[in-house]
């Protein structure tokens, strides 16, 4: 299996360039004001029109209006939508937009109840708890993550190239989901860091799939 790469919190063409000619399956477009990493919708066309075919535009909401959401659909026609916020699972599908949905982990917190909640999202984003909605650069105890999760799951929260095997090799995500572990500061991305990060997740496939059993 190749784990897919999503890289989040674009602002420059010159990061989804770097994100591009790394071999990226996504890149994330955070439509949420108080983010430091935030953009315009009109900012956010401008960036996804440089996307070749087969690479993702992913749009990030917390709590947005419905209009919101409704005009960042038509302004980005093949964009994933991806609902950080409180959305509930009726909000989450009511576009008829593909998705997939955060889920903030913390001990307690019951992610097989919230998969079934979110039946139809494509895919169950894991992220620290943290103060806000995302974005802080923290790790959360991969022990939490149960087994028969019927959701894949992209693994979020503090990656870096240091850290991603340990988590791959943990968890078994389907995608992972890095922001500040590629950055030189907040929202301007570091194209070696990008490099070397997509590098180690492919090596990690590579060592994943060497211990894997053999029927």
């Amino acid at each position: 299996m190749r784990t897919r790469i999503k890289i989040c919190g674009l602002t420059r063409e010159v990061d989804v360039d770097a994100a591009v000619a790394a071999g990226v399956d996504a890149i994330g477009l955070v439509l949420y004001a108080h983010s430091p990493r935030a953009v315009s919708l009109e900012r956010a066309a401008v960036l996804a029109r440089r996307l070749p075919a087969f690479v993702t535009p992913v749009a990030l909401f917390v709590n947005a209006t419905r209009a919101e959401v409704e005009a960042a659909c038509a302004a980005l026609p093949a964009v994933l939508l991806q609902f950080h916020g409180d959305e509930m699972p009726t909000d989450c599908a009511s576009y008829g937009r593909p998705y997939v949905r955060a889920a903030r982990m913390t001990r307690g917190f019951d992610l097989l109840d919230f998969a079934r909640q979110y039946a139809d999202a494509q895919g169950l984003v894991l992220d620290a708890h943290v103060q806000g909605y995302g974005g802080g650069g923290k790790v959360f105890d991969w022990s939490l993550v149960p087994h028969g999760v019927p959701h894949r799951l992209v693994l979020s929260g503090g990656l870096n190239a240091v850290n991603v095997t340990d988590g791959m090799v943990k968890v078994r995500p389907w995608a992972v989901d890095v922001s500040s572990g590629v950055e030189s500061a907040k929202g301007i991305k570091d194209a070696a860091a990008i490099r070397r990060f997509c590098q180690v997740v492919r090596e990690a496939d590579a060592r994943i799939a060497a211990h894997a059993p053999t029927s």
